[in-house]
Parts: C-alpha cells; sequence; structure tokens
C-alpha cells in the first residue's frame, strides 16, 4: 500500500537487494502482489511500437499470459500495432501499479502466437468478446458508434448457436524479453532500480540510479 504521501509503507514492499536471478519468476510474484492489492487492471501495460518510418506508438492493452517464453496480448492482425510489429518486430512494454508503487519495463522482439495457442486463448473469451473480435475492424474509421452495434447484432445473428470459431484476423504476439527493469518506490525519490540483461543465455543484474 501507498502512505498518503505517496511513498510505500515501511515493509509493505519486498527491496531490490534480493539476489534473483529469475525476472520473470520475479514479475509474476510482483503481478500477484498488484493484484491482491486491489489494482483495477493489474494486467494492463503500455505497449510501445514503431512503424517503418521509425514513428513511435503506444497504448494500453491487456496481458494474457507471462513464462520464460516472454510476454502475450491478443490483438485485431489488421491494427497499426499489427503492422508496426511486421515491419519492425520490437516492442517495449510498461507495467505500472501505483497502488504497490512498482512498475516493470520489458524490452524485447516480438513474434506470433502459434495458432493453437490462439485458439485456446479465444475459447476462453466470454462470447460477447467473442463476437465483438469479428465485428470490429478496429481502429478503422466508422460513422458513428452505431455501426459497431449493427456488426455486433449480425455477427451474434450468424454465430447464434455453437461455438464461435477465432477470427482468421484475430490473434496474439509475444514480446521475447531481452532486458527486463524493476523500479521499487521509496521515499524521497531515493527508489530503488534494477535492470535485468539477457546475455549468452543467461540474466545479468545492474543496479540503475533512479
Amino acid at each position: 500500500m501507498l502512505s498518503r504521501k505517496g511513498a510505500p509503507k515501511p515493509g509493505a514492499a519486498p527491496s531490490l537487494a534480493r539476489d534473483d536471478s529469475n525476472p520473470i519468476e520475479h514479475f509474476k510474484e510482483w503481478l500477484a502482489d498488484a493484484t491482491r492489492s486491489g489494482e483495477a487492471e493489474p494486467t494492463a501495460m503500455a505497449l510501445a511500437t514503431a512503424d517503418s518510418a521509425g514513428n513511435p506508438d503506444v497504448r494500453m492493452v491487456l496481458l494474457k499470459h507471462a513464462d520464460a517464453r516472454g510476454f502475450v496480448f491478443y490483438t485485431n492482425l489488421g491494427s497499426p500495432k499489427a503492422s508496426d510489429l511486421a515491419s519492425r518486430p520490437r516492442a517495449s512494454l510498461c507495467f505500472y501499479w501505483g497502488r504497490i508503487g512498482r512498475q516493470v519495463r520489458v524490452t524485447g522482439r516480438t513474434e506470433p502466437v502459434s495458432d493453437e495457442e490462439a485458439d485456446a486463448y479465444f475459447a476462453t473469451r466470454p462470447r460477447l468478446s467473442q463476437l465483438g473480435a469479428w465485428a470490429s475492424k478496429q481502429s478503422k474509421p466508422m460513422s458513428g458508434y452505431y455501426d459497431l452495434e449493427k456488426a455486433c447484432a449480425a455477427f451474434a445473428l450468424r454465430y447464434h448457436v455453437g461455438t464461435v470459431p477465432r477470427p482468421p484476423f484475430w490473434s496474439g504476439y509475444r514480446v521475447v524479453p531481452e532486458k527486463i527493469e524493476f523500479w521499487l518506490q521509496k521515499p524521497f525519490r531515493r527508489h530503488e532500480r534494477v535492470v535485468h540483461i539477457l546475455e549468452n543465455g543467461g540474466w545479468r543484474r545492474q543496479w540503475l540510479f533512479p
């Protein structure tokens, strides 16, 4: 928790001084802490990409899975983010959990998830979300909100019974981490920062000035 002045209460968060050679497991611990803290969207992360000309873009997406292979999110493959990743398959992520005063930044290359992974995740989504994936031409212009409502209604009729299949234009990406940075809020801006850099198949740990 945070005090009224915004600093973590003494003893509320672990110190980064611990000897931690597995940043993925460390991230999972922090995500679990953020979830327990009551953070509204603990899996929300800023996703930064760049287009073929190098113009940056950033938006909020939701983390759907994290393991030793990387951090997974899903999207419409016709979206600007998918276009960016097709030309420049690299991305940065930023998680910020204000309730516990912690931040994690991830940078690395990206790769598409397998069809099997995408199918398995899509099957777990609420039915209305599945229909919404079919209906939305993500980031394309529309004349008004009613366009989306009409499209949702049309696909609700099309798939009125049975399983809703995954759209061929909807899938996921995995950010394969090459650098993971942990930031822990401390009083008087004397924050703790540690970065893990992937080198020769292992993680090198380095302290950073805040």
